[in-house]
């Protein structure tokens, strides 16, 4: 039995399926067994009832083989790889709770989720439920985009190593090694990325310079940035330290960089059903044109 277990989130609804291709690769990769999973619910159906007439029970039963038959032929060409995969159903709602009840019973080592990006328009499509997820996924959560990776693949770690958005210091540490987890097992660079900004208002001494400030305020991000750095053992050419904010600096270093995926660290503000990645998420998450890891303090 393998230790690390990906759960793959499937949408009945398409034929096209990123994330259990990616889940696939990453498996092949780190030894890694799959689980894919269904969760699916109508409620006339539930209810034992359909646009004009009423409907028996079997209906549902019906239903569920269905799916399940489209579990087992998605896995198919998987088992014959070699992996080890294990299918799943859940009668469950809204979709985002029975993904997250799912991944409380399964403890995955990940879990993997479609989304799509538009690239005329260099935005993703995040539904509503990856949002929830996002927020609630108590396991790290892998957001697939619909494109090719190869061998030699670069993941980019993003860390705020003077947390400054109130991110737990630990959690830097556990972007960075999942990353690495990642690029060792693929054969892939591991990068690091930390951008910043000066304040916009800024209190100065009588008599300093505005420019002063700003370059403190850029050697204060350096230093750390270099001190967090030293144990991981990253080569100064893959730490990027950019005077950008995030929502520009980190889709712009991933596509310059032809990134497999970036590695992100998100919180949630006790009190208030949102999630911050640094204090621009839902920018950040909007514009990047690759594959996205969210992990949470402890791991979730």
């Amino acid at each position: 039995m393998t230790e690390r277990k990906i759960l793959v989130v499937v949408d009945p609804r398409s034929e096209e399926q990123p994330a259990a291709e990616r889940a696939a690769w990453l498996a092949e990769h780190l030894s890694a067994s799959l689980e894919l999973f269904i969760c699916d619910f109508d409620p006339d159906i539930d209810a034992g009832r359909g646009a004009t007439i009423w409907i028996k029970e079997p209906v549902r039963e019906n239903l569920l083989t269905i799916l399940r038959k489209k579990l087992e032929e998605i896995a198919a060409p998987f088992r014959e790889r070699g992996l080890d995969v294990a299918v799943d159903l859940a009668w469950d709602h809204p979709l985002h709770d029975g993904i997250v009840r799912k991944v409380q019973a399964s403890q995955p080592w990940l879990v993997a989720k479609d989304t799509h990006h538009h690239n005329a328009l260099k935005r993703t499509i995040l539904t509503n439920t990856d949002w929830h997820l996002i927020r609630h996924c108590p396991a790290p959560l892998l957001l697939v985009k619909p494109n090719p990776v190869t061998e030699n693949s670069k993941v980019f770690a993003a860390v705020d190593p003077l947390h400054v958005h109130d991110k737990p210091a630990q959690l830097d540490n556990e972007i960075v090694t999942l990353a690495k987890t990642l690029a060792d097992g693929v054969g892939g660079e591991l990068h690091a990325v930390h951008t910043f900004m000066p304040p916009i208002e800024l209190i100065v001494p009588e008599g300093t310079l505005v420019a002063e400030i700003s370059e403190e305020v850029e050697r204060a991000h350096r230093e750390a940035f270099t001190e967090f750095l030293a144990p991981h053992t990253i080569p100064d050419d893959r730490a990027h330290l950019l005077l950008r904010t995030a929502y520009e600096g980190l889709p712009e270093i991933t596509e310059q960089e032809s990134a497999w995926v970036i590695v992100m660290g998100a919180i949630s503000r006790q009190g208030l059903d949102k999630i911050f990645v640094g204090s621009t998420a839902e920018r950040v998450l909007d514009r990047l044109p690759c594959d996205v890891l969210i992990v949470k303090p402890g791991g979730g």
